[in-house]
């Protein structure tokens, strides 16, 4: 026995909405996948105001209840998409995107629905999911749209390399290709010329980054696509075949939304299909 904290594996939030059933079943093959625990985890919000203690003794049981219920249906789904895989589960009571933000420390990866954990009902994207992937410790796994079985796993290239090694890790263990997409912009005064050479500038750098990932995970058939546009998002939103993208973020903050700029929120809320963040 060693003195290393064992990790959460894969967590997936989970309440009484759909949207997180639709997370389980996508964490419960992705666990499998990932030969790791499935941890379902579901946080109560425990209202006291204006009870007294009597009756906070007898409302605590009943919220708690509910939780294992919900945790019980979920373990069903999980079984279900994915026969055999282990699970655990984890209950407790408090703000759940605070909670989650605290066990992505110790886990592999965090998988939420894209409504329901307390966000806004009918918004495009829930509040506790945005908040979630822009403080987590570990990878965030946003499951929205349809993902396509034996579509590429597309990923934006910005800064560093942290989103394309996701991204050719997840192509690897789906056994599918990579496609890397960078967006890029001219100058308002540039001239044609300049932009011709700003355009091959682009293009051979990612083509450069891409193939020493290639070499790296030579499994993987990838492909390279660097794209003249001032949205990103857009740019990203273009490819309707994927089956997960893979979006790239930089440092944490307290403030929902603030971490990703339009580029993030976009996706989260538009994107066709499951989007991963990776800090």
């Amino acid at each position: 026995m060693t003195g290393t904290a064992a990790r959460a594996g894969v967590v997936a939030g989970v309440d009484e909405s759909e949207a997180a059933l639709v997370a389980v079943r996508w964490a419960a093959e992705e666990a499998t996948r990932r030969g790791c625990v499935l941890q379902l985890f579901h946080a109560g919000l425990f209202d006291t105001a204006g009870l007294t203690g009597p009756e906070r003794s007898r409302e605590a049981p009943r919220l708690l209840e509910r939780a294992h219920r919900w945790i019980r249906r979920a373990a069903q789904v999980a079984e279900e998409a994915s026969p055999g895989v282990r699970t655990e589960y984890l209950v407790r009571l408090g703000l759940a995107s605070d909670l989650l933000v605290e066990l992505s420390a110790d886990a592999d990866l965090i998988v939420l629905g894209s409504h329901g954990l307390g966000g806004l009902h009918g918004a495009a994207i829930g509040s506790v999911a945005l908040r979630v992937a822009a403080g987590a410790h570990c990878p965030v796994v946003v499951v929205r749209g349809r993902a396509k079985p034996d579509g590429p796993v597309l990923t934006g290239v910005d800064r560093d390399d942290s989103a394309l090694e996701f991204a050719f890790e997840a192509a690897l263990d789906r056994g599918v290709s990579v496609v890397a997409v960078h967006a890029w912009h001219e100058g308002l005064l540039d001239a044609p010329e300049i932009v011709e050479a700003e355009a091959q500038c682009e293009e051979e750098e990612l083509h450069r980054r891409v193939e020493a990932l290639s070499g790296k995970y030579p499994e993987v058939a990838a492909r390279s696509c660097a794209v003249r546009d001032r949205s990103p998002a857009r740019a990203l939103l273009g490819f309707d075949d994927a089956q997960l993208v893979v979006i790239g973020s930089h440092g944490r903050g307290p403030v929902t939304g603030a971490l990703f700029g339009s580029t993030g929120n976009r996706l989260l809320a538009e994107s066709a299909c499951p989007v991963a963040v990776v800090h």
